[in-house]
């Protein structure tokens, strides 16, 4: 089924999920670490980018300086869409918070500081509510 990609029907549906745990971002060389099971991988030309929980870093002795929450937005988004993530970004950057998005082939990941999780849920379910008033 191909994803959405009508701004306001995304921004309606978008349905942020809090996933459970602390989330950090490291750097390793030489591939993933044998017992680290990353939610995201990035390949970079200084080395291999590694999302994981705060736990399994740790015990793989792996460096973080950056602790976050992990929001998920349920709805299935279309890799062309336009708008979404800078809509969303812009909505958190207002609270002063920031925000690193990844986007999976159906949905769209939000990393932001772990402190402000809470508050970036109930940011982005009034930006939802506004859109389906008319009001955004």
């Amino acid at each position: 089924m191909p994803g959405e990609t009508d701004l306001r029907r995304l921004l309606i549906g978008m349905r942020p999920e809090l996933n459970p745990g602390r989330y950090v971002f490291t750097t390793v060389a030489g591939g993933v670490p044998s017992g680290v099971t990353p939610v995201v991988t990035v390949s970079e030309p200084e080395g291999l980018t590694l999302v994981l929980r705060q736990e399994d870093a740790e015990a793989a002795g792996l460096v973080y300086d950056y602790v976050a929450g992990w929001l998920v937005l349920r709805v299935h988004s279309a890799l062309d869409a336009v708008g979404l993530t800078a809509t969303v970004a812009q909505e958190l950057a207002g609270a002063g918070m920031s925000c690193n998005v990844v986007a999976g082939f159906h949905h769209d990941h939000l990393f932001v500081p772990y402190e402000a999780k809470d508050r970036a849920m109930e940011l982005l379910e009034a930006l939802a509510r506004r859109c389906a008033a008319g009001v955004a």
